[in-house]
């Protein structure tokens, strides 16, 4: 067993070459979060980075710092010290306007809510980001996203109108017509079927490996964590082991000993 304070040799070296983050689609030095004036650390002094054209998941039990550090990285909030970059980019150094449109332009997001706009139809839902940043969306990869997420036959029809699933591939949707640089994930397929999991995760898995986009995907579920090229691994707000190529088995069998 991994002590949870201590940083195995795999994941020292990995940090050890954050200085060489030239591949990097996003790095994070020394980051931490801390909430309660103090009082409570969701990250403690984290150093990672994610290679451009990757899938990584994060896992960890409840209160190990999942979501924080998706936020951080992603730039949903901001830490209370430590550097966090998107390409060459500190995202320390923009004021909010600037890391609002960072955000909407260089990032897809995909949360297990959807955050679907109910009086939109499909195809506005998918484009709205293009829209509020005033740019218009290329027929062509917009037919090739629709394609891919199977929804070209759903168009016209309001959220409300979708089963889940259908909501949640929408949700992958918007998060990709953007071209976005990564892709954050937040428990996607947490409230899914297993088939309508599948589907999700295998959207993600193309994005990786057809367009070369990055993603990152928060996850509870091994099954969900074997798409991904590496699995790594929080707990009391410290990153304390990676997998490589895992497995649904190799998960769960490095979970039973956090």
């Amino acid at each position: 067993m991994t002590a949870p304070n201590t940083v195995p040799a795999a994941t020292a070296a990995h940090a050890a070459g954050l200085a060489d983050s030239g591949g990097a689609a996003v790095t994070l030095e020394r980051v931490t979060k801390s909430y309660d004036r103090g009082r409570v650390t969701a990250l403690d002094n984290v150093s990672w980075s994610f290679r451009r054209g990757t899938f990584t998941a994060i896992m960890g039990a409840s209160g190990s710092g999942k979501s924080t550090f998706l936020h951080c990285a992603s730039g949903l909030d901001r830490p209370t010290s430590g550097t966090v970059r998107l390409g060459e980019t500190d995202l320390g150094t923009l004021k909010e306007t600037a890391l609002t449109r960072l955000r909407r332009d260089r990032v897809g997001f995909v949360f297990q809510g959807y955050n679907l706009v109910p009086s939109m139809d499909v195809r506005r839902n998918i484009t709205l980001p293009l829209f509020l940043g005033g740019r218009r969306a290329d027929a062509g990869w917009l037919d090739e996203v629709v394609y891919r997420v199977g929804m070209a036959d759903r168009l016209d029809h309001k959220p409300s109108e979708l089963s889940g699933g259908q909501q949640q591939r929408v949700a992958v949707a918007r998060a990709l017509v953007t071209r976005p640089e990564i892709v954050f994930a937040d428990e996607p397929t947490a409230a899914l079927d297993p088939r309508t999991a599948g589907h999700v995760l295998r959207l993600l898995r193309e994005a990786v490996d057809a367009t070369g986009q990055t993603v990152v995907l928060v996850t509870h579920d091994p099954t969900a964590a074997a798409w991904a090229d590496s699995a790594v691994f929080l707990s009391q707000g410290r990153i304390v082991d990676e997998l490589t190529r895992p497995t649904a088995a190799t998960v769960l069998n490095r979970w039973e000993t956090l």
